[in-house]
């Protein structure tokens, strides 16, 4: 997904240029500038008490909203959450932004870059979840380094989450999902919530379909949809045998 810039932060792989219709530019320059949260300068943190006009119960995090089409769903059912959306491409916001408008969402802020900048960015225990839903699987060998789910970041998502807070994952790549598992089961801050198939073949309660979802299912490859919960208490060795049965 992305790689070191020549100035330290991080260039975003992929296209963020895109045609845009005479509405999806309007509501970038429009109600965008409202929504946007600025990155502090590199070793700065966010506030997320700052964040939001109000005080709400919660804040959930969601990297790589692609369209929102979750995003939106979960800031409507859950008004009293603050949802963060963190998107380096500007179609996807473009598309986010005409949901929000259309429901009045007010609870939802915008971060338009890199999700890693966002995550070095947060303080401790600031989430009370987070999600990364369908991103790039990278599948060769050469490109997997580019992958946002990797031992980096899972340190990073436990540092984040509470305990008893969930990190929540989509993908439709098996051997990505392999992956995603095998990195998650080896950071001992999080269990993996699964008992059997069903908790891994079908999506949690509260889901919303999107369109990589739907892309994936036309095309015949099913989604994997894993649950870890940040805890304190050692890992269950169970898990990682049942982490063989995924597929």
């Amino acid at each position: 997904m992305e790689a070191p810039a020549s100035d330290g932060r991080r260039q975003v792989y992929g296209r963020r240029a895109v045609r845009l219709r005479a509405g999806q530019r309007e509501r970038l320059e429009t109600l965008l500038p409202r929504l946007r949260v600025g990155l502090p300068e590199a070793g700065g943190r966010l506030d997320p008490a700052r964040l939001f006009p109000s005080s709400l119960d919660d804040l959930w995090l969601e990297v790589g909203f692609g369209g929102g089409e979750h995003l939106a769903g979960v800031a409507r059912d859950h008004p009293g959450v603050g949802i963060l959306g963190v998107e380096p491409f500007v179609g996807g916001v473009a598309k986010l932004l005409r949901s929000l408008e259309a429901e009045g969402s007010g609870n939802v802020r915008i971060v338009v870059d890199d999700a890693r900048l966002v995550l070095d960015a947060l303080p401790d225990f600031c989430l009370g979840r987070a999600y990364v839903l369908f991103p790039d699987p990278w599948p060769k060998l050469r490109q997997q380094k580019r992958r946002i789910v990797n031992p980096r970041t899972a340190a990073a998502f436990a540092r984040l989450l509470r305990p008893g807070a969930e990190l929540r994952l989509a993908t439709d790549d098996p051997d990505y999902g392999r992956f995603m598992l095998e990195t998650l089961l080896a950071e001992p801050r999080f269990d993996w919530r699964a008992e059997g198939a069903p908790d891994w073949r079908l999506p949690w309660p509260g889901w919303h379909r999107t369109r990589y979802q739907e892309k994936a299912e036309a095309a015949g490859r099913p989604p994997l949809f894993l649950r870890f919960t940040r805890r304190q208490a050692p890992a269950s060795r169970r898990k990682e045998t049942l982490a063989g049965r995924v597929g």
